[in-house]
């Protein structure tokens, strides 16, 4: 069973015909991509997945536009005016990756009066007005102290490695390691630095603070920093404790290297870039008629010890393991929902 099975599996979505669903034409409409950050590999193969799904849409005729517009910095006001900029290029729907869950709902609010659809995942928003797609990214960090707790029953010292600061993804995988933590005592954060979600950031930052920290028995991460911790441990002359990784192609490589050199095990898990994909589908099913609730999750993506080879294999170089929906997968999460 391939990786996009397994994930549209793990949510037991089915394709099936949405019930009263009126078809409206969507061949006119422009829906255009605002994103805050590409500076790591899971934003650029989301980019890479918008582009690859909004250009055939656009070529078969269903949307008459997908376009794609990345923030030079990550700060909610440029993304604000970036949304307000959509809004007066006439955009019908506008897809958000958002900087901040809160501070972009102005923006956002302008746009749904304006009559435009505002779909937002990953870094969802929080006006009303607007749908959101995630991941429990919460769960996400829960089961990573969960997982820790089943390899290593006698506890011990944790370093936390986080995302992108004030972005909702990284409050909420934050928030559920620190739940993990509280249901499993025998662990202790004794260390947290902030990795962008980007290798090289979480290399520096764990070289920074590795000095300081007593012997760690294993690293809790987001995403983006498995192989920069592995790497910056290494070279501090510490053994490598369990790292929770972050389904990133160089670190499921490195992990795959290690496991047949000594054994090394650890699990991988992470929300896939393609759920950007499945935000753009969503948005034309809105056009099409489609009644979508206002919160669609999906499941994210694991890796264990028995799905690494596969995994790895499916996964380009400097890349991430992915999945992308189609129409047909987007009317199934509607469905799987209502």
């Amino acid at each position: 069973m391939n990786i996009k099975a397994k994930l549209l599996g793990a949510a037991a979505l089915v394709a099936v015909a949405l019930p009263g669903h009126a078809i409206a034409d969507t061949t006119d409409k422009r829906i255009a991509l605002s994103n805050n950050y590409a500076g790591n590999s899971w934003r650029q193969a989301m980019l890479e997945s918008w582009e690859k799904v909004g250009s055939k849409a656009v070529s078969d005729g269903i949307v008459a536009a997908a376009d794609a517009f990345t923030t030079s910095e990550n700060q909610a006001t440029e993304q604000a005016a970036q949304i307000q900029n959509m809004i007066l290029q006439g955009y019908d729907a506008i897809v958000i990756n958002a900087a901040s869950p809160t501070a972009l709902n102005g923006a956002v609010k302008e746009a749904c009066d304006a009559g435009i659809i505002v779909v937002s995942f990953d870094g969802i928003v929080t006006e009303p007005c607007a749908w959101r797609i995630a991941v429990d990214f919460k769960e996400m960090g829960r089961q990573q102290v969960e997982y820790l707790a089943s390899r290593l029953p006698d506890g011990g010292n944790l370093l936390e490695i986080r995302g992108l600061a004030g972005v909702f993804v990284d409050d909420e995988i934050h928030a559920g390691i620190e739940q993990g933590v509280s249901e499993n005592a025998s662990f202790k954060i004794v260390g947290s630095v902030h990795g962008d979600w980007a290798q090289d950031v979480s290399q520096k930052a764990v070289a920074g603070i590795l000095p300081s920290l007593p012997e760690i028995v294993g690293v809790v991460t987001q995403g983006g920093d498995g192989y920069g911790a592995a790497q910056a441990i290494k070279a501090a002359g510490r053994d490598v404790p369990v790292i929770v990784m972050g389904n990133r192609q160089d670190e499921m490589k490195w992990w795959a290297e290690a496991r047949d050199a000594d054994g090394y095990e650890t699990l991988s898990l992470s929300i896939a870039p393609g759920v950007g994909t499945l935000a753009f589908w969503v948005a034309q099913q809105i056009f099409d008629g489609a009644e979508v609730p206002k919160d669609l999750t999906v499941p994210f993506l694991k890796v264990t010890q028995d799905t690494l080879d596969e995994t790895l294999e499916a996964t380009p170089e400097g890349s991430v393991a992915n999945v992308e929906y189609s129409q047909a997968d987007a009317k199934a999460v509607i469905s799987d929902a209502n």
